[in-house]
């Protein structure tokens, strides 16, 4: 039932644009000062700015990129599928994972390999092994910049390297990274400050390091990449939580990244708040096919809790998705169909909406003829004398 549901619904996708939400006045304590060219302090669940320094200006920002390349990899699937990396694909200067021409390796391994020691190998092989080139891949990493609403940001290359016209801004890197975060296997990975994965001819056993620093300096922090460039300078994104509550922080062209970080964090949790979001009453879907004309739904309270900068419900808006039918049966705690959840025109998150009973199939009578009951009795009898 679930499947048919998230098959029905995928490609419900909300598509606006990334410019920024709301500015907080600092006028509860000092702001800080930061040293980047450009940064942003966002709630991750709402896009909502606590902190901008020209968070709307386009820069270079170096391997920051691999969000967008690593999100891709993840969700073209067959993650552990083994395959040999493309020998022209991996012949890149920069940061590597070690790949070498004949390695077998996997799509998990290459997402590490690019999270964690910032792998431009590994985001070429990704690319040339997802879109068959690396040209086509950007291709697709720009149309995905499009459906998020990213309108500063021109990928170029996969792995942040320079190439003409590759940029972002800081609120478009946040935005990208606030999304990316949703999905498990990505926050899973970029959480870690070191991996074991294995490849190479044959493969073997490997420890990766992560070159996010941070991790292991500033409370809460759980992500998400690094990147430098001489052009673009130290690149950083972060995100943490603390008390339930979730920023995401970017930081570009910053010679004192790590310390700015901790510094914004601990102005924007002064000011975020935890704030239960109150959608309307859920009553019922249509159900074809059942014993009841109408299937009663919940959710988990639990999953209506986002970080916001303060305790108005206003701007979010709700709706239910869910496929043109939903059949009988259906079984009592089967996901049903599911809620989005918008802030001013952006979707920030969907949950699941759970059938709150069950619902059987509606009998069907075929009434017997006589001729028909005379040959099941003829089917009868032979059975008993064959066996």
């Amino acid at each position: 039932m679930t499947k048919r549901i998230v098959s029905a619904i995928a490609a419900a996708v909300i598509l606006t644009v990334a410019e920024p939400l709301y500015v907080l006045d600092g006028d509860c304590a000092e702001v800080p000062s930061v040293s980047a060219k450009a940064a942003v302090l966002i709630s991750a669940d709402t896009g909502e700015i606590i902190f901008e320094q020209n968070s709307s200006e386009k820069l270079p920002m170096a391997s920051t990129t691999k969000i967008m390349t690593a999100l891709l990899c993840i969700e073209s699937g067959g993650l552990d599928e083994e395959f040999v990396v493309d020998s022209e694909a991996i012949k890149v200067e920069g940061s590597s994972m070690g790949l070498r021409e004949g390695d077998t390796v996997t799509k998990y391994a290459l997402c590490c390999g690019m999270l964690l020691p910032s792998g431009n190998d590994a985001a070429n092989a990704a690319a040339v092994r997802i879109a068959g080139s690396t040209e086509a891949f950007v291709k697709l990493m720009n149309e995905r910049a499009q459906e998020l609403g990213l309108s500063h940001t021109y990928f170029a290359t996969p792995s942040g390297l320079d190439g003409e016209g590759h940029g972002s801004s800081a609120y478009d890197m946040a935005i990208l990274a606030m999304e990316a975060l949703k999905n498990e296997t990505f926050r899973s990975i970029c959480s870690e400050s070191t991996v074991k994965v294995e490849f190479g001819a044959p493969p073997y056993p490997r420890w990766l390091k992560n070159t996010n620093k941070l991790l292991g300096m500033c409370d809460g922090v759980y992500g998400v990449k690094t990147g430098f460039t001489d052009a673009a300078g130290r690149c950083l994104i972060s995100a943490c939580e603390r008390g339930g509550e979730r920023l995401v922080c970017v930081t570009l062209n910053d010679k004192n990244d790590w310390n700015d970080h901790i510094s914004l964090y601990e102005y924007g949790f002064d000011r975020a708040e935890n704030i239960a979001l109150r959608p309307p009453v859920l009553h019922s879907l249509d159900i074809v096919g059942g014993e009841e004309e109408k299937l009663n739904v919940f959710f988990d309270e639990a999953d209506l809790s986002v970080t916001s900068l303060g305790d108005s419900t206003d701007g979010f808006e709700y709706q239910v998705l869910s496929p043109p039918f939903i059949y009988a049966p259906v079984r009592k705690g089967d996901e049903a169909a599911q809620l989005s959840i918008s802030f001013r025109g952006r979707q920030i998150k969907r949950i699941p909406l759970y059938a709150a009973e069950s619902v059987e199939a509606k009998r069907v009578l075929v009434k017997k003829s006589k001729g028909s009951g005379r040959f099941i009795k003829f089917i009868s009898g032979l059975r008993k004398l064959l066996f």
